[in-house]
């Protein structure tokens, strides 16, 4: 089974301008994205794939490979669907992993436990979950409790969320449903992968990048 990593990494962003290259303790968040998947030893290539130049000589003095994908795949209307069937159509694989820089505080061992999954299970997809154990509601009615009744938290059912910090897909699948004009990233049989709260952390602002600094630490002494 070939698995490859892909680490998206747009430069145009508008929130937290140029995000990817930010540093989080003096590394930038590219950088931190590919050793991540260097250490954890789980894949057959590991690529960055961005519509900027710039981002190929990062990855190439990491030793990881560079795909430069369409400019208009870089701006706000593309979707991730876009940029992922258009690098999996450049690249044989049994599974695309995306691995997402914008998560930092991703461990080596999240990302082993990730892997293992897609291996050992005949999904088709695989996303990575934080699970939650308050009361939630969506269109003002309850998820996971009932308003007849109030329940200590350890005793609800847990919610899961995704939070995109790593994303499996198989390729065959994924193509087949993207030519069909399905939804590719929900098609086939999807996993859930658990991973820690901090794991799920994703940096869009400013804010999250200073939030992700202060977790630092807590995660590098784990």
């Amino acid at each position: 089974m070939k698995i490859i990593a892909m680490i998206p990494a747009r430069m145009g962003s508008q929130r937290l301008p140029k995000k990817n290259l930010a540093l989080l303790d003096g590394v930038p968040l590219i950088v931190r994205a590919i050793r991540k998947c260097k250490d954890a030893g789980v894949f057959d290539e590991i690529w960055v794939n961005s519509e900027h130049p710039d981002f190929g000589p990062v990855a190439e003095a990491e030793g990881a490979q560079f795909h430069q994908r369409p400019h208009a795949l870089g701006d706000n209307s593309a979707t991730s669907e876009d940029f992922v069937t258009e690098f999996l159509r450049a690249h044989t694989c049994d599974f695309v992993v995306q691995v997402h820089s914008i998560a930092p505080l991703l461990s080596v061992e999240d990302t082993c436990r990730f892997v293992e999954m897609v291996r050992n299970n005949e999904f088709d997809a695989v996303m990575s979950v934080v699970h939650g154990q308050l009361e939630c509601v969506f269109d003002d009615e309850p998820v996971n409790f009932t308003f007849d009744k109030k329940e200590n938290s350890q005793d609800l059912r847990p919610v899961k969320r995704i939070v995109w910090s790593i994303t499996a897909w198989r390729s065959e699948t994924f193509l087949a449903a993207k030519e069909s004009g399905g939804c590719a990233t929900y098609a086939g049989r999807i996993g859930y992968s658990e991973v820690s709260q901090m794991a799920g952390h994703v940096i869009k602002t400013q804010e999250d990048l200073d939030i992700a600094a202060a977790m630092l630490p807590i995660v590098q002494g784990a």
